[in-house]
């Protein structure tokens, strides 16, 4: 069944974003943060301040809570508009800004360096606290007709959210840019190729959110390293990627094998592609 508008749809194609879209109840969206107190718990620190890039990567294998998000069919009904019905998660990340904290996102394109062909991914980015302006809500460029690939730099961007400190590093006209504040329990999509930044959290609570990259099972991964995915939706008749499951139980010890070794391959396939981005190769 159609959820977007063929006016959503235009925008879409157009610009690369849509927003807002209601998602979590209170009652849902208290278990996902009861769920994250737990995960901390687990970890001895805070998500942000855990030194390994698996805290914040891919917890749908690991926390069934945040495997329901990315197999709700209240995202996913909307995602299939976009990309079709057969639907993988490829990658995940928490992106939590404490409160009153310094912490950005420069101008970047998510997809830089995923190395995936055709580029069709689309993010849901949830909202499980308010991301308001005052919070550091995303702020997107529209593309206004069509997405080309802009040249980054990476580590060069202090208190960055993103652990890459990427950015891009040729000019662009701002001019036209949209802010897309959420309320929590709410969630918005943008494209791997949308160009987006985020404020500091100047309010007096933390901005957690949490990003699901989806992609239709087509895509082909384009680097010399395998990768992993959920199938969230439909079939997969591609095989393109080492599928994984939903986890058994929170931080079961089989899943979290499965996810070491999904977010090893994920980092390594990024660093390639960081690589050849850097050489003009891609």
């Amino acid at each position: 069944m159609k959820v977007l508008t063929d006016d959503q749809v235009a925008h879409w194609r157009r610009n690369g974003f849509l927003h807002p879209f209601p998602l979590l109840d209170e009652a849902e969206r208290q278990g996902c943060l009861d769920g994250v107190a737990r995960y901390e718990a687990w970890l001895g620190d805070r998500i942000n301040a855990a030194d390994d890039l698996g805290c914040r990567t891919m917890p749908y294998i690991i926390l069934p809570w945040a495997a329901r998000l990315a197999q709700d069919p209240r995202i996913l009904d909307i995602v299939e508009d976009l990309i079709g019905p057969d639907i993988l998660v490829w990658t995940s990340t928490f992106f939590i800004k404490e409160a009153r904290s310094p912490t950005i996102a420069a101008w970047h394109q998510d997809a830089t360096y995923f190395g995936l062909e055709p580029m069709e991914m689309t993010t849901a980015w949830i909202a499980l606290s308010e991301a308001s302006e005052e919070a550091g809500c995303m702020e997107m460029l529209p593309w206004g007709g069509q997405w080309r690939q802009m040249r980054h730099e990476t580590h060069v961007v202090e208190n960055s959210v993103n652990r890459a400190e990427q950015m891009i590093v040729e000019g662009m006209d701002e001019t036209g840019a949209v802010k897309m504040p959420l309320k929590a329990g709410e969630f918005s999509l943008h494209h791997g190729m949308a160009i987006h930044r985020s404020a500091p959290n100047q309010s007096g609570h933390r901005r957690i959110g949490l990003g699901l990259n989806f992609m239709p099972t087509h895509t082909k991964p384009t680097g010399s390293i395998p990768t992993a995915a959920m199938l969230v939706r439909g079939e997969d008749k591609y095989g393109h990627f080492e599928l994984v499951a939903p986890p058994k139980a929170e931080l079961d010890e089989e899943n979290i094998a499965a996810h070491e070794r999904a977010v090893t391959a994920y980092r390594d396939n990024y660093l390639e592609f960081e690589a050849l981005h850097r050489q003009g190769a891609v």
